[in-house]
């Protein structure tokens, strides 16, 4: 049987669920000291004094580090930058002046001999602030253009075809909609932690929890002023990430700075609340999008607002507009993309970034235009959809979207589903179905990774990418017994260290079309090397050796200036509401999705229904509550933050149509972590409106504005 495609468990299941498997955090250092941080509690301003005497004479302190007394680091700047850092501004130096930006910012660390030690006194340190003007709401008359920069990657202000705002004027029907899509936070299982030990030699090794191993050891090199082949960074488990782990965040150079000072390792672990502003968190936006339309439903115009919040100090910015140029055939279409400065720490990718969010404006506005039209949402889409993309005009290298919205719809029973009154009611509950599109694009990189086999017959597959659970170890091994003719218990991987084969993020669903595209090369190099052809006997061509070792790369080809790479969806939702209480229930989803070759289904469908439970997240619970008096979140914590729990989660099922993008990349797959976000929340949001006929323009759809909405319709 091929490993590729087969239903395989994670290889690396057992060892997480047993405990054996070692996060950031976990790793058993000698003599390891431990730091805990002191932050900002004003949005803007300048330290005017730094009181460390308790917290110096607390029981186990090391050391109380503040902009006064820690050194200044060279911090070298980083050309070109990498895709996961914003392109202008410049990132946190901490403890470096008396400047405050944000609330929650570090302006002090104490490193003690525990880490109860450490907080507590942290918890001494008194620090008096002069604080000046912060902007802390989100004002969209302080909007400004992108820089040139964030224009030039793939982020433009301005965007047209065609001639959108004639067409709109003259269209048989249009809708204009706004929207706004709050801060979400990652809230992952595990918190950000690093772990940092010099040698006697100067070289430094970080235990960190991060998605892009090789970034943080560039990062940290140029913060210090040091050679990178000085540093190495391990991190082969990461437990939930969602993008927060792609970049390097202060508290690893912190870390670092603080094991120079004492002498000894030290750990740095955030604790929940940190997080919140210590490292990204996906940007409040908000949106107009207006559509025209002919009578028969064909797309006339797309005009499309959207306003993110970044930092002061950073310039972040997402593809909020990509889908909407995208995904639809339309001969008229403008987008207008601008930012507002706050008070806040810099934003961060989160799954789906900017995609996620677009469409979420966007199908939201396309349900509005099938009302308005007295048309099926589905006959809708399925009327614009695009065979090329109407942006370039190049081809799809593949695009089976036709084939998940009619097989989505079957399975759904989308024709079939209740439309008078009395089959949509159950008790007190109103039953109301919805449907969305769901568009990623899809990318590689550049990667290499290595292959040793070994005269027992086992085989070791080695890169430095992560794991944040989708599964890399896993089908990584599938690829490599496929291309090695093993059993797949013979094959072992080995990822999440400097030490390892260069490897590019661990992100924006490009792993398997990157690295498993190095690792099936790197196979075949080895059966070149061994002069084996595909079905000999590797070890007998080892001779007699212990071992033979090959190393193989993948980077994109000319593909990519001929054709259109994304993966595709259809998203249908059923919900229940109950109008008296304003409460919503989202009973089952169902996701049809073009991803190109599943290497694993299994894993496939966990990433998709993941995916799920966070669009029920996105549409109905999540949300950072930001007092713009102190310029703080005050949900900043697990209890009060409202990530969705299994009893907020009805039937959910998620499938694959027929794929296989060999233009693409050799192996065929599209990427799939992104795409199952996209498009959940909206169909969500559709399925609420059809069930009490509400239109909010807004999420979290939470029972009291849908209580509120109610009452100001008068019923």
């Amino acid at each position: 049987m091929n490993a590729i495609g087969s239903p395989i468990s994670r290889v690396d299941g057992p060892a997480k669920v047993t405990g054996a498997a070692t996060y950031a955090a976990d790793f058993a250092i000698a003599n390891l000291a431990h730091a805990a941080l002191v932050q900002a509690s004003v949005p803007a301003g300048r330290i005017a004094a730094i009181d460390t005497r308790a917290a110096e004479a607390a029981p186990g302190v090391l050391a109380v580090m503040t902009h006064e007394n820690t050194r200044r680091l060279p911090w070298h700047p980083r050309d070109p930058r990498p895709g996961v850092d914003p392109k202008s501004g410049e990132r946190l130096h901490p403890l470096e002046d008396d400047l405050v930006r944000y609330d929650g910012q570090p302006v002090a660390m104490v490193v003690a001999t525990s880490e109860v030690e450490a907080r507590a006194a942290a918890e001494l340190v008194r620090v008096s602030y002069a604080p000046t003007a912060a902007r802390t709401r989100f004002d969209p008359a302080y909007g400004h253009e992108p820089s040139a920069a964030t224009a030039k990657a793939g982020r433009p202000g301005d965007t047209a075809r065609g001639d959108p705002e004639d067409a709109f004027t003259r269209s048989e029907v249009t809708v204009d909609v706004p929207f706004v899509q709050p801060r979400e936070q990652h809230v992952a299982m595990e918190p950000h932690a690093t772990i940092a030990a010099w040698d006697d030699e100067g070289g430094l090794t970080l235990y960190d929890k991060s998605q892009w191993v090789d970034n943080v050891r560039t990062e940290i090199g140029l913060a210090f002023g040091i050679d990178e082949k000085r540093i190495r960074v391990i991190s082969p488990f990461v437990g939930g990430a969602f993008g927060s782990g792609l970049r390097t965040w202060p508290h690893v150079a912190m870390a670092a700075l603080a094991a120079e000072r004492v002498g000894r390792p030290v750990r740095l672990a955030l604790t929940r609340r940190a997080l919140f502003t210590n490292t990204g968190y996906r940007p409040r936006t908000e949106s107009r999008i207006r559509l025209g339309a002919d009578r028969d439903g064909t797309l006339s115009s797309i005009v499309h607002e959207a306003i993110g919040q970044t930092s002061t100090y950073e310039e972040y910015a997402e593809t909020t507009l990509t889908p909407t140029r995208q995904l639809y055939a339309c001969e008229n279409v403008a987008t207008h993309y601008r930012l507002v400065d706050m008070n806040v720490n810099t934003p961060s990718p989160m799954r789906g970034p900017g995609a996620a969010t677009g469409q979420l404006f966007l199908e939201t506005a396309m349900d509005e235009l099938a009302q308005a039209l007295g048309m099926d949402p589905l006959d809708l889409r399925l009327k614009n959809l695009a065979e090329r993309d109407p942006d370039s005009g190049k081809p799809w290298s593949s695009k089976a979207l036709r084939a998940c919205y009619e097989q989505a719809a079957e399975r759904f029973g989308w024709a079939d589903r209740p439309r008078d009154d009395a089959a949509r009611t159950v008790g007190h509950e109103r039953i109301g179905s919805g449907m969305a599109s769901a568009f990623y694009p899809a990318h590689r990189s550049k990667a290499r990774a290595s292959v040793t086999l070994y005269a027992n017959g086992g085989a070791m597959v080695q890169a430095a990418t992560s794991d944040m659970g989708p599964g890399t170890y896993t089908a990584l091994s599938q690829v490599a017994a496929d291309a090695l003719g093993l059993p797949l218990e013979q094959v072992r991987v080995e990822i999440g260290d400097t030490a390892l084969p260069q490897a590019p993020a661990h992100g924006g669903s490009i792993t398997m079309a990157t690295l498993g595209n190095a690792v099936a090369n790197a196979c075949s190099r080895l059966r070149e090397d061994l002069g084996v052809e595909n079905g000999g006997d590797l070890v007998a061509a080892l001779g007699g050796r212990d071992s033979h070792r090959a190393e193989g790369s993948s980077s994109p080809g000319k593909e990519a200036q001929d054709y259109e790479s994304a993966a595709f969806g259809a998203i249908f939702a059923e919900v229940r509401v109950d109008p008296e209480l304003g409460t919503v229930r989202v009973a089952r989803l169902v996701g049809g999705y073009d991803v190109g070759r599943v290497v694993n289904p299994k894993l496939a469908r966990s990433q998709c229904i993941g995916g799920m439970v966070q669009g029920i997240g996105m549409a109905l619970t999540e949300e950072a509550l930001f007092d713009e008096r102190l310029g703080r979140v005050m949900n900043a914590n697990l209890a009060e933050y409202l990530a969705p729990v299994c009893a907020d989660v009805g039937a959910l099922e998620a499938f694959f149509v027929e794929s296989d993008d060999r233009i693409f990349n050799p192996l065929g797959v599209k990427g799939l972590a992104e795409i199952a976000l996209c498009g959940v929340a909206a169909a969500i949001v559709n399925a609420v409106h059809d069930a009490t006929g509400l239109r909010l323009h807004r999420v979290p759809v939470t029972p009291e504005r849908i209580v509120m909405a109610q009452a100001a319709r008068g019923g």
